[in-house]
């Protein structure tokens, strides 16, 4: 049975993957060895690192999420959050990485 979370996935997966060779991206492993609160997906896209956590309807992040989300986002790199209303934003976010300053840069 595929949750709704685990469509809204499949389709993040699928804009990714129309990026080719462009793009580096993975499930990261959470529980156990991992790190709680990571986003459900992690990448790079032409040097720049990417987050996306993936909801289904009105599910919000934790608390957690919340922290690690931010923490990426302050640390040069760019994380949001998908659902199923907003997954195109997927193409458009990674479009403006490429026209972020890089820092140290």
């Amino acid at each position: 049975m595929t949750t709704p979370e685990k469509k809204v996935k499949e389709k993040v997966v699928k804009f990714l993957k129309e990026y080719g060779k462009d793009i580096y991206y993975f499930f990261p492993a959470t529980g156990g060895y991992g790190r709680s609160g990571v986003p459900d997906i992690v990448g790079c896209y032409k040097g720049m690192f990417f987050a996306i956590e993936c909801k289904a309807g009105n599910n919000t992040t934790t608390k957690l999420q919340d922290f690690e989300i931010k923490r990426i986002n302050e640390s040069g790199g760019v994380a949001w959050v998908v659902n199923e209303s907003n997954v195109d934003s997927v193409k458009v976010a990674l479009e403006s990485l490429l026209t972020r300053p890089r820092r140290g840069a």
